[in-house]
């Protein structure tokens, strides 16, 4: 078990690490249509895949590769996640069905980019979004994310392919 506890409290939102705690609500939030089309998450996304992604989340953070957090209001109920991949400097993110429209995206986006460009030292940091995500696209323009000049990448899983296009933050002098 992973003692050490990872927490950043930045735009009115506790983001913290998943527990053992929160696989029932890593289920409803990760077990929905859109989240199956936008994501490369299981689908269905059931108690089985719920222990292995905390698992691999807890793994990923030991090794200092990605940090998966829980955005909550309180520190305590889920509503999403967003996670950093420290290693490539991209940034995702995903709210419950049920949360949408409360800003909580662009609210955890803002604080993991901080995050990144200060504590992890990326002075550049990545959205993948698919050209007709048009919300995931307002969530990018909102936190002050560009459009980066690199073509888009195809990809293909779940049997679909498709584009994903590049949004990128970079750390300036004024942002300092």
């Amino acid at each position: 078990m992973d003692t050490h506890t990872f927490q950043l409290t930045a735009h009115g939102l506790v983001l913290r690490q998943w527990t053992s705690d929160d696989l029932d609500v890593m289920q409803e939030l990760f077990d929905d249509p859109d989240v199956a089309c936008r994501t490369p998450l299981e689908s269905p996304f059931d108690q089985a895949a719920a222990l292995r992604y905390l698992h691999s989340a807890q793994q990923a953070r030991r090794g200092n590769e990605r940090i998966h957090l829980a955005i909550t209001t309180d520190g305590q109920q889920a509503l999403g996640e967003v996670l950093l991949n420290q290693a490539t400097g991209s940034i995702g993110y995903i709210v419950g069905a049920a949360h949408r429209g409360q800003r909580l995206a662009v609210r955890a986006l803002r604080a993991v980019t901080e995050y990144a460009h200060v504590n992890a030292t990326l002075p550049r940091v990545i959205l993948e979004i698919e050209p007709d995500n048009h919300p995931s696209i307002a969530v990018a323009r909102s936190a002050g994310f560009r459009p980066a000049d690199s073509p888009p990448e195809t990809v293909t899983d779940k049997g679909r392919t498709y584009e994903l296009l590049t949004w990128e933050h970079r750390l300036t002098a004024d942002r300092a």
